[in-house]
């Protein structure tokens, strides 16, 4: 990773994975377990992928860690709708991404 400017994408997923860490938190004290895991790893992965594709060490090996980034991102998805459809879950007072 070059560290000589500041990379957007990095940077948003940083941001993204605390954003879910304290949803997560959030789920848990209100005893949505299985849930709450299922979010923080498929979301914090995101962030793990795009972080590990900064130091590729082939651009089909960039783009295969940032296919997986996309991947987790369609996965944290899935599970950010289930919450906010169902009434069991606070989602509307808590979630706000920038």
């Amino acid at each position: 990773m070059r560290n000589d400017q500041p990379n957007v994408i990095v940077e948003k997923s940083i941001a993204f994975s605390l954003t879910i860490i304290s949803y997560c938190e959030v789920l848990e004290q209100d005893k949505k377990y299985v849930i709450a895991k299922q979010l923080l790893r498929s979301a914090t992965s995101i962030g793990a992928n795009i972080f590990e594709a900064q130091n590729a060490e082939s651009k089909a090996d960039f783009i295969h860690k940032m296919k997986i980034a996309a991947k987790e991102a369609s996965e944290t998805l899935y599970w950010l709708i289930l919450c906010e459809r169902s009434s069991s879950y606070k989602f509307d007072q808590i979630i706000k991404f920038n």
